[in-house]
């Protein structure tokens, strides 16, 4: 995807401040792309923007090689359909099984041509929470699960119908450091097994030390700096994010 001098303002009070103010950024296929970023930088609206929520009031956003300012409603919508997307909530269905939360994008295809059978749903399904190592809790219902496998499920149904794109809001901030590990071998997973281009949003620096390519800072709806993350310089994150924070905090 491509940002190329996006700005987005809310409120109708004029001199508002924009939520993204002139920000220019590629994300390349395949990548782990991170957003880190004091509450307020724009990071919600920014993923929001990728998904076709909200759209920019100047500058282009290109997704998955579509113009997103120029979409209908209907190949916004299939667009959509190649777009995984966890939320911090997750979300789950509390009267469907895992097995039935995760098939819901599934049969949310019926009557397109995208339909698969109910048994080639199953298999679809079984092959997915095998992928996230959820099997054994197929049966189960989401108040039966810890908060660690309840987001594995979530991601098992943004992942089940294979998306180019996997977009993540604070997958890991409820969790101990063993569960966000699970989560992460998942994201990590999906790139490898699938090709998935993952975006995450975070604000837990081993999260970006763990798993991204690159990260933007963002800070008051711009885009502070760009880091690419190497073993051989993990330690520049944390000082100059820190550094940041200190600076925000009244």
């Amino acid at each position: 995807m491509e940002f190329t001098d996006v700005t987005k303002t809310f409120g109708d009070h004029a001199g508002e401040p924009p939520a993204l103010h002139d920000i220019t950024l590629a994300i390349a296929r395949g990548e782990i792309f991170g957003v880190i970023g004091e509450s307020g930088a724009g990071k919600s609206t920014l993923l929001r923007m990728i998904n076709g929520l909200t759209s920019p009031d100047s500058g282009s956003l290109t997704v998955l090689g579509q113009p997103m300012a120029t979409l209908a409603r209907g190949p916004l919508r299939d667009l959509r359909r190649d777009i995984g997307v966890v939320f911090q909530g997750i979300d789950l269905l509390t009267s469907r099984t895992v097995r039935r939360n995760v098939a819901v994008p599934l049969r949310l295809r019926r009557g397109t041509g995208a339909a698969m059978s109910r048994a080639e749903e199953r298999r679809a399904v079984d092959e997915i929470l095998e992928f996230v190592g959820l099997s054994h809790r197929a049966d189960h219902y989401p108040a039966q699960l810890s908060g660690g496998e309840q987001q594995r499920v979530g991601l098992a149904r943004a992942l089940i119908t294979r998306p180019a794109l996997l977009l993540c809001d604070e997958p890991t901030s409820s969790l101990d450091t063993s569960t966000t590990g699970d989560v992460l071998r998942v994201l990590e997973g999906a790139r490898e097994r699938f090709g998935t281009t993952v975006v995450v949003i975070t604000h837990d620096l081993d999260v970006v030390k763990a798993i991204c390519d690159r990260v933007a800072l963002l800070e008051h709806g711009r885009l502070r700096e760009e880091f690419h993350i190497q073993k051989t310089d993990y330690r520049t994150l944390p000082n100059y994010y820190e550094q940041v924070t200190r600076e925000l905090r009244p």
